[in-house]
């Protein structure tokens, strides 16, 4: 996964990203960028935003994704359906006669994982279509806020196949199992008043509020000191695989190095 078109940074646009880090470096943005294709996503696209995770400097504490034009992400390129594929790509289809077609897909995923590493908040900002790779992309990050004409659906069972892009353990943690599957299996269109209602997003707003609405949101998260919004992440990403005594003992755990570390006794 770390090799081929879009592994290297000057790759990125043509790959459909961009990648931009302002001021202090704080925050970085992310910007899918084909939207004449209404982002339609590649493997080239994924081992950019993969190579990109891995090349974010220190300094970096949210990472805010965008999209270009009218649609988030229309999903997966439809070439790839193709018995052609997409060019310079091995096909869908070819991934079963694959004996390492596991591998190829975790190669896949790493596009969709680093946006919830503990020492990042990663927010999307997601208008019109989000659909199957769009939504898992979506779904990737810890918060979403969303234009009031956002469409999410996740297709993929409808075409025979699952969502293997990261995102069913998020949509199952958001939303609970039932309502996942209701999702999933019909492919049917999630807008914006319910996606707010059942916690798929954190807000709804028109269109040209949705990207000062998430660098807001982005500066206001970055008021809180670093290790603390850390500490505090970690807590709430652990608390689903925990009792609730195992999770009280973690907070006493987190607490005390903080308060070391603010009485300057830490390590």
């Amino acid at each position: 996964m770390h090799s081929g078109p879009g592994a290297d940074p000057s790759e990125w646009e043509g790959a459909g990203v961009r990648l931009d880090l302002a001021g202090d470096g704080a925050v970085a943005t992310v910007m899918l960028c084909r939207p004449e294709r209404r982002n339609a996503q590649s493997p080239a696209l994924w081992r950019s935003l993969a190579a990109i995770g891995r090349s974010l400097p220190g300094t970096v504490r949210a990472v805010v994704l965008l999209a270009e034009g009218k649609s988030f992400s229309a999903g997966l390129d439809r070439a790839a359906f193709t018995p052609e594929g997409i060019p310079g790509e091995r096909g869908l289809f070819d991934l079963a006669k694959d004996e390492e077609g596991e591998q190829v897909i975790a190669g896949y995923q790493e596009a969709f994982t680093w946006w919830r590493r503990p020492d990042l908040v990663s927010i999307a900002a997601v208008q019109g279509h989000a659909v199957g790779a769009g939504f898992q992309l979506a779904l990737a990050c810890d918060l979403r806020v969303v234009a009031t004409d956002v469409q999410f659906a996740m297709r993929e069972t409808a075409l025979g196949l699952v969502p293997d892009l990261a995102g069913t353990k998020p949509l199952v943690d958001l939303v609970g199992p039932a309502r996942a599957l209701e999702i999933c299996g019909t492919g049917r269109w999630v807008g914006a008043d319910e996606a707010v209602r059942i916690g798929l997003a954190n807000a709804a707003l028109p269109a040209a509020e949705l990207h000062p609405a998430a660098a807001d949101l982005a500066a206001a998260l970055l008021a809180a000191p670093r290790d603390a919004l850390v500490e505090t992440k970690a807590l709430l990403q652990g608390a689903g695989g925990r009792g609730y005594d195992e999770q009280r003992a973690a907070e006493r755990a987190a607490q005390l190095r903080r308060l070391r570390d603010l009485a300057g006794l830490g390590e």
